[in-house]
């Protein structure tokens, strides 16, 4: 519902829309049909959920919410539309829009922040679940975070990074304590139901 309304969500815990929601169910049904899952887990925010809870009706299974999936923590800036945030907060419309891995959430997260307890988050999940099938459902700037983190670019070639698109599936995996990109953003299964965040972000 955030992307539709035009609005940085963070934590503001918005519900998917109806597009979202279809969304979920496609993407629950390409894991379903492509993918023997072992485990689920999400962030603990709606929209996220409710993603994890599609999968997980696939498989006859529940979801397992952790906090530190989260999207990044704005503050301030939480629930104000993006239209807004670039004539108030210079903040956004310089570092968040120019330079995002130095970026800081007035009142919130800074970027370093959000990637350090995601990817500690995920590295937890993926030592618990070796050799096992993990779906995570998460938000926009940790799979940034965590790609960035993977590809072994630095906070300062994040800029460089693009965003995926809603409902995209992100494929890792994990040996020997290192994550290999397997593919970023994939989203062929949504057809016509693609969606992406708006330009202002």
């Amino acid at each position: 519902m955030a992307n539709v309304e035009g609005i940085f969500a963070g934590n503001f815990d918005s519900p998917l829309s109806e597009l979202g929601m279809r969304q979920a169910e496609q993407t629950a049904e390409y894991i379903a049909s492509h993918f023997t899952v072992d485990s689920i887990y999400s962030s603990d925010l709606k929209r996220a959920l409710a993603v994890g809870k599609a999968v997980a009706d696939k498989f006859g299974t529940n979801v397992t919410s952790q906090k530190n999936l989260r999207e990044i923590s704005a503050g301030l800036w939480e629930g104000r539309k993006f239209s807004e945030l670039c004539v108030e907060f210079e903040s956004f419309r310089g570092a968040w829009l120019n330079d995002i891995g130095n970026a800081s959430c007035d009142g919130g997260e800074t970027v370093a922040q959000l990637q350090k307890r995601f990817v500690e988050a995920v590295k937890e999940i993926a030592e618990a679940n070796r050799g096992k099938t993990v779906v995570i459902t998460t938000h926009a700037i940790p799979i940034r975070s965590l790609q960035c983190f993977c590809e072994k670019k630095t906070l300062d070639e994040m800029k460089n990074v693009p965003w995926v698109s809603n409902a995209s599936v992100t494929e890792l995996e994990y040996d020997n304590g290192e994550f290999t990109v397997v593919r970023v953003g994939y989203d062929l299964h949504l057809g016509d139901c693609v969606s992406r965040l708006p330009a202002n972000v």
